[in-house]
């Protein structure tokens, strides 16, 4: 870690927690925006070609339900 990020950390910790809770989302955002435009298509292309499956009837859908209870089988 560079001595900025470090200092970075210990300071944000002094925050409020909404003011940590939206300077978290702002530096998410500023990753999102500098996102590589490929993997930015590529992941365009999987969304509506899962879409596509599901609008078509061929996507197995799952209950989210049972998807959180297998992982938290699968983490004990």
């Amino acid at each position: 870690m560079t001595a900025l990020l470090d200092e970075l950390s210990k300071r944000s910790k002094e925050l409020a927690l909404e003011e940590r809770a939206q300077l978290a989302q702002e530096l998410l955002q500023s990753v999102d925006q500098e996102a590589d435009p490929e993997v930015q298509a590529a992941w365009e292309g999987e969304i509506a070609s899962r879409i596509a499956k599901y609008e078509r009837g061929e996507a197995k859908l799952i209950d989210a339900a049972d998807v959180f209870e297998a992982a938290r089988r699968l983490t004990q």
